[in-house]
């Protein structure tokens, strides 16, 4: 049997799925609707069905993705990769709708007319048969995932930093993992002199962005080669730059950007970003850090409390940390400022500072599965004073720092799903080189079925979510996209444990060895779930409230 690569039909199986998703959207946003908004009481009694909701929506939006893609590039593998993908999109909606129809109030009828009628039946049989996949992994074993789809300057790009990151990250990336130790300084000047920190910083403020243009899909190029490299040693070093150059550019006072972009771009200012607490992650409107009013030194605030999860904090000269400006709990997220406290760096795994005034801040490393090499801190403010030029915004940006916070976070997300791409493209290919030399019962493990569909399928998802990080980059780049950053980072995290995990397990007893690569990718990987939103909280109070909200506000939304 030929590859299967008709795209026409997997445009339409694709289409029939989101009609289909309609129907589910509307049935869902009924349930949840009070008075034309969302309820969350409501909300909060499908939490099962709301999650899988945006699975679904992710999913449907990756598919759309990666079929855009083999249409431009037009390749055998570009096509046997988007319809694999297409069908087990279309498979995965059609027997969760039929599996629980109660919860979903879609009849068997309504799937009988959408993807249940013969042609898209048909189609999901042909892409997902064995034949189809053996045809898909003999692609990908000549040509790993294919074409990443890039313009010539781009591609230059993707292939400097790629360099970087095998002749500089990768040498000392499991070092580091090993022993939890810093990254060396060597990495952090290497990516300074690329003008990495700049990504995201106008070149008015000395950074590489167009002063009339985002480029995310440049700054999602970087991060996937730095984390193909290490995801603890260079994939994340530009995340927090990346948050806190956002933030200002959309709320700080002219005189901060001059400040402190240039500084960051440059990388003679790095920074960490302190927004996490004990009893508050995702939530972020109950967070209780408090920053106090003093005439003290000038003028200025107080702060008093604890954060956690604060990543790179021990060795950052400014804290970006959002903390509560009003005392009045009611006041909710529209009580949070984002105050930037500066402070020495410390290259160990605790630091305390004590100001000359006697406040302090004291800083006491996590010690974490994967994830090393920046270190996470439990952050302790004891008075630690911050004068009031340092509050983002100064006097106007009171009370908007969930605002400006959520403004870098979009591009935070976006980040994730680039560096989840990256730890999935070094587990591919490990495990092609890897399946290619291991002999079990005299022929190397790559002849056998079963590892030809682990490797195609592994190529496949690594492919979507490359292709769907680029789509919301440009969505993101055209000043929309806010709600699918966190459905690419949702779904990208999610499948980059399985990518990494069918590595691991294509090393057999190996793969369990910390000497290899592999166990690393896995642990490291186990984290994109968690930081940059935990996908249950991303889920429910981001993706499917915003969609179903979406729903409810278009004409004809509501409650019939």
């Amino acid at each position: 049997m030929a590859l299967y690569d008709n795209l026409s039909a997997a445009h339409e199986a694709l289409a029939a799925a989101e009609r289909l998703t309609g129907d589910v959207t509307d049935s869902l946003a009924r349930a949840v609707d009070k008075g034309g908004a969302v309820s969350v009481t409501l909300l909060d009694q499908r939490q099962i069905e709301a999650f899988r909701y945006c699975t679904m929506l992710a999913e449907q939006g990756a598919a759309r993705a990666i079929l855009a893609y083999a249409e431009r590039v037009g390749t055998p593998l570009s096509r046997g990769l988007a319809t694999a993908f297409v069908a087990e999109t279309v498979a995965s909606l059609a027997a969760e709708l039929r599996t629980r129809p109660r919860a979903w109030g879609v009849t068997d009828e309504a799937i009988d007319a959408s993807v249940g009628r013969p042609e898209v039946r048909a189609f999901v049989a042909d892409a997902l048969d064995d034949a189809h996949w053996q045809a898909v992994a003999a692609l990908v074993r000549e040509q790993n995932t294919g074409d990443y789809g890039l313009d010539r300057d781009r591609d230059l790009i993707r292939r400097e930093f790629r360099r970087f990151a095998e002749d500089k990250v990768a040498p000392v990336a499991e070092h580091v993992h090993r022993h939890d130790d810093l990254i060396p300084a060597s990495i952090i000047e290497g990516v300074s002199e690329l003008g990495c920190f700049g990504l995201s910083i106008p070149e008015q403020y000395g950074g590489l962005q167009p002063d009339d243009q985002p480029d995310n899909i440049g700054m999602c190029i970087v991060t996937e080669e730095l984390s193909r490299g290490s995801l603890g040693v260079a994939g994340s070093l530009i995340t927090r730059p990346e948050i806190l150059s956002k933030a200002l550019l959309k709320g700080g006072t002219e005189a901060q950007k001059q400040q402190w972009l240039p500084a960051l771009a440059s990388g003679e200012k790095l920074c960490a970003v302190a927004v996490t607490e004990p009893d508050f992650g995702s939530d972020v409107a109950g967070l209780k850090v408090a920053a106090t009013r003093t005439t003290d030194h000038g003028g200025g605030w107080l702060v008093n409390g604890q954060k956690t999860w604060c990543t790179f904090a021990g060795y950052a000269d400014v804290m970006m940390i959002l903390c509560r400006t009003d005392p009045d709990p009611a006041a909710g997220h529209k009580g949070l400022s984002i105050l930037l406290g500066e402070k020495p760096r410390f290259t160990g795994h605790e630091f305390n500072v004590v100001q000359e005034g006697g406040g302090k801040v004291s800083g006491r490393a996590i010690d974490t599965l994967g994830y090393r090499g920046m270190h996470s801190f439990d952050l302790f403010f004891e008075d630690f004073f911050i004068p009031d030029e340092n509050v983002i915004g100064g006097e106007a940006g009171l009370g908007k720092g969930f605002y400006y916070q959520m403004e870098g976070f979009a591009g935070g997300r976006l980040q994730t799903a680039a560096r989840a791409t990256g730890v999935m493209q070094a587990a591919l290919d490990r495990a092609l080189s890897y399946s290619a030399e291991r002999k079990v019962f005299g022929k190397p493990i790559a002849d056998y079925q079963l590892t030809q569909w682990k490797l195609a399928r592994m190529a496949m998802l690594t492919q979507t979510a490359r292709q769907f990080t680029y789509a919301v980059a440009q969505q993101l780049d055209a000043g929309e996209g806010q709600l699918e950053a966190s459905m690419v980072k949702l779904w990208a995290s999610r499948v980059a444990e399985w990518v990494t995990r069918e590595a691991m397990q294509l090393h057999g007893g190996m793969g369990y060895a910390e000497e290899y690569d592999v166990s690393r990718y896995f642990v490291d990987a186990r984290v994109f779930s968690i930081f940059e939103g935990a996908e249950e909280t991303l889920a429910l109070r981001v993706v499917a409230r915003q969609a179903l909200q979406r729903a409810l506000s278009e004409p004809g939304g509501g409650a019939a």
